[in-house]
């Protein structure tokens, strides 16, 4: 059994780390975040000491190391801004780290923490969980399958995911570019470590719009040509969704195939969590390309609409 903290355990994404800690048979031992709505813990960990104060949670995992019960891995749910420097305390305190996507905002980031982590004992893990998925590595080997026969093939990918937000979202860090790197790393980052993982390198990326709510583009990867739209915006979802009550609308296009993966989709951080335990973690580099990726986006210029344009972006602009 591992000791696990969790710094970040107010946010969405904080149960389901909580969850795979249980499911893999460890404890969560200590807890943080600024918010005290935290009652989620007692469902995990009802004896989980939790800190509202970063210095009395710091001072609460260096007494538990002087005392010979060191934190073994330190999870990490807390706005994206602040992954850098959590990554950083978690090392300093001896434990490895699980953190989760975007892993950081800037590429750059990542070199600082490479440099830290050859400096240290411990290893720095980025949740990737699409990755783990059974579809979606069907679908790699598929690829990688039909690459053997015809290595020059492109395949045509249509990326649409809209997820509805509410006013809440741009009150929080999440609507802050500085803070969360913007709709495409918020809601896209996963979406393009997929693609990138199975379709190769970027070769070329454009940008048809970025703004507060939405975000499109068109990517050339090594093997893929790629249209992409993400929104937050409820008003961009297609009428019949909106009609049936749902306020998320994800397709995955290959070939104009539809890529369905809904199935399993819950399991996939405890899956991440074995494949931590086991020593087959991603680490800084595999998470570097979508960081690379997803701050070129922020930072590109608005190129005219052609015929890579998704067609979601028409009908937006119209």
């Amino acid at each position: 059994m591992k000791d696990f903290a969790l710094i970040g355990a107010a946010g969405y994404i904080a149960p389901q780390h909580m969850k795979a800690i249980k499911e893999t048979g460890n404890t969560l031992v200590a807890a943080l975040d600024k918010h005290d709505s935290v009652g989620i813990v007692d469902q995990y960990f009802p004896d989980t000491d939790f800190f509202v104060e970063f210095e009395i949670f710091d001072r609460h995992i260096d007494l538990l190391k002087r005392k010979g019960k060191k934190v073994d891995y330190i999870s990490i749910t807390s706005p994206n801004y602040l992954h850098d420097s959590h990554i950083r305390f978690a090392l300093r305190s001896g434990a490895h780290t699980i953190c989760e996507k975007p892993l950081v905002l800037n590429p750059w980031n990542i070199d600082g923490l490479l440099t830290i982590e050859k400096e240290s004992e411990s290893r720095i893990y980025n949740i990737l969980q699409l990755r783990l998925h059974p579809d979606i590595i069907t679908l790699k080997e598929r690829i990688q399958n039909e690459l053997l026969i015809n290595s020059k093939k492109k395949y045509e990918i249509d990326l649409t995911y809209l997820t509805s937000r509410g006013h809440w979202y741009f009150t929080s860090w999440k609507g802050n570019i500085s803070k969360s790197g913007g709709i495409a790393t918020n809601i896209g980052i996963h979406f393009y470590d997929m693609l990138i993982w199975i379709f190769g390198n970027v070769m070329e990326s454009y940008v048809h719009v970025n703004k507060g709510d939405t975000a499109a583009g068109y990517l050339k990867l090594e093997h893929a040509q790629v249209c992409w739209f993400l929104s937050i915006n409820h008003e961009y979802i297609p009428d019949e969704i909106k009609k049936s009550g749902d306020r998320t609308y994800r397709s995955i296009e290959v070939e104009g195939q539809e890529l369905e993966f809904s199935a399993g989709l819950t399991d996939l951080h405890t899956l991440s969590y074995q494949h931590i335990l086991e020593g087959q973690g991603f680490g800084l580099e595999d998470a570097r390309k979508s960081i690379q990726l997803v701050y070129d986006i922020r930072e590109s210029s608005i190129t005219e609409q052609d015929e890579h344009t998704h067609p979601f972006v028409t009908k937006i602009l119209s």
